[in-house]
């Protein structure tokens, strides 16, 4: 083993350590995906602060994206490095950033798939206006991005995409409520603002009175 790998070249073992290291994470994922799932929760995009998000609420650049770009990238062009000569090693690189793309590409299909089922035949979104949640991934202000939120509803863990119409950024950790839902994607205000909302409607019915 030591042998073979010393013959290959600098480009092959660099497309070697980059298909061992994705690989292994993107084992990773797949074993804690399942042990979610076993365990009755939902995890709609579980993928942290680097989501670029798109119309349909799913993400393009996640973890499980990107680390599929790796793997299947990294195995491809180690594969081309060992068919070609070595005039043609840079054919490599295009066959694994072509290849890792498709990877890519197939699973934000999946993940949009995996959304579609959930909003439709599991989890009825709509029904979580006036909820408490938590900021998973911090949400940008006055809707200039998207965060994410966590929550128990439904009898069963939920992450979803969030805005705010706040004008400070809601951060980590923070309680908030949710007031309404649009395309799949949850509306949310601080709880602080929510308190005096409700104070104000108080008054005002008393005034009325």
């Amino acid at each position: 083993m030591k042998e073979w790998f010393t013959n290959l070249s600098v480009m092959e073992q660099i497309f070697f350590w980059l298909g061992i290291v994705s690989t292994l994470f993107l084992i990773v994922q797949i074993v804690l995906m399942c042990l979610s799932s076993f365990g009755g929760d939902v995890d709609v995009d579980g993928d942290g602060d680097i989501d670029v998000d798109t119309d349909s609420g799913v993400s393009i650049f996640t973890i499980k994206s990107i680390t599929a770009f790796f793997a299947v990238g990294s195995w491809s062009g180690l594969l081309t490095c060992a068919l070609a000569s070595d005039s043609l090693q840079w054919i490599a690189v295009i066959v694994a950033l072509v290849s890792g793309g498709i990877a890519m590409a197939v699973v934000v299909v999946l993940l949009r798939a995996i959304v579609k089922l959930q909003c439709n035949g599991l989890f009825e979104i709509d029904k979580i206006i006036g909820h408490q949640a938590t900021v998973y991934v911090s949400i940008p202000p006055a809707r200039s991005g998207r965060g994410k939120i966590t929550l128990n509803a439904q009898g069963r863990f939920v992450e979803l995409d969030a805005v705010t119409d706040c004008e400070t950024k809601l951060a980590v950790d923070e309680v908030v409520e949710i007031v309404s839902t649009e395309n799949e994607c949850t509306v949310v205000r601080r709880i602080e603002i929510a308190e005096k909302a409700e104070k104000s409607e108080e008054e005002i019915e008393k005034t009325e009175k």
